[in-house]
């Protein structure tokens, strides 16, 4: 039984084997894509029961996607196939600099028709936490249907909510449509986790602080606005304040940086450390991850992952394990 479930679309991945415009590049290496997956597939390697509720393709992407999900030890049980609809892929660039092109083909996909149905199914007896995020609302009307159920299911239950907007404008009707189902969802979340220019679309403020208030005037509790390399900005009724981020000596590939700081944030909340501790462990993962080429190989297991802050933090670190420890 899982503890923590996720709703979204796994896509296959040919990421380029060298830098270059994609129509040039004639060598790609498979992989596998998107947010929701990446999350959890960082849960799982930090030691927890994740379930994933999706529809793949009859086809080589979609048993592809399987047999890496049943790898990864991730509970397929709420996985399906769909016998008139293909799997989602995505080709992505490389690039010395900045963020790589990414082309999507996910329209019309066995993930699109994913519906309420779907969801209803679910059996939340033994899950503590869910996490959602902004793309599935934008795929379909029944996608949207189905967010909305599991968030209903999950309020009904108790469950803590997460939410990260992920904006992918292409994939709405309107810019204007987006804002507000993004908004309407996060007001039920008690978590939301939005990047500094996701706040500018959503709220019209790319300051931190304001940024906030207007998710905390929606009724949810935390705001987490992720700052990319400065961190990433807390608040709630109580209280503000900034955590500084890892410093990182060589960005490869920043896809997937804030599925890992989700990662982290999940897990410490999940393990009861201090939303500051969380949040540093978010930031952790998020630095690991933009170290390494694909949008998953970097999330860490909880043996690399305590390395890696011993590394950066030191007797700091050393003093926060301690502190935690007497405190149990």
């Amino acid at each position: 039984m899982s503890e923590i479930i996720l709703i979204g679309e796994p896509m296959a991945m040919f990421v380029a084997d060298y830098v270059g415009n994609l129509e040039d590049v004639e060598k790609f290496t498979r992989s596998l894509a998107g947010a929701e997956v990446n999350v959890c597939i960082g849960l799982k390697r930090l030691g927890y029961d994740v379930g994933y509720v999706t529809r793949l393709g009859v086809d080589p992407f979609g048993k592809y996607i399987m047999k890496f999900l049943i790898n990864e030890g991730i509970d397929t049980s709420n996985v399906t196939f769909d016998e008139n609809f293909p799997t989602a892929f995505q080709i992505k660039g490389k690039t010395k600099k900045g963020d790589p092109e990414v082309v999507y083909f996910r329209r019309g996909t066995a993930a699109s028709h994913i519906s309420k149905e779907d969801v209803e199914k679910i059996d939340l007896g033994k899950v503590r936490h869910i996490h959602v995020t902004g793309i599935p609302p934008a795929l379909s009307e029944s996608c949207r249907e189905a967010t909305y159920e599991l968030i209903r299911k999950a309020r009904d239950r108790g469950l803590s909510i997460t939410f990260d907007p992920n904006l992918r404008p292409s994939l709405w009707k309107s810019k204007e449509e987006m804002v507000k189902v993004i908004n309407d969802i996060a007001s039920k979340c008690d978590m939301i986790l939005p990047g500094i220019s996701e706040g500018l679309t959503l709220t019209g403020s790319d300051k931190p602080d304001i940024i906030a208030d207007f998710y905390l005037n929606l009724g949810v509790k935390t705001v987490i606005v992720k700052l990319g390399s400065k961190g990433a900005f807390v608040k709630t009724e109580c209280k503000s304040y900034t955590v500084p981020g890892f410093k990182v000596e060589r960005v490869v590939d920043t896809v997937g940086a804030g599925d890992g700081f989700a990662v982290g944030v999940i897990s410490g909340l999940l393990e009861k450390l201090s939303l500051r501790d969380a949040v540093i462990r978010g930031n952790a993962i998020g630095a690991m991850q933009v170290m390494v080429p694909g949008d998953n190989e970097g999330l860490p297991d909880r043996e690399k992952l305590q390395k890696y802050l011993r590394e950066k933090m030191g007797k700091e670190y050393e003093d926060t394990v301690s502190h935690r420890q007497s405190n149990n």
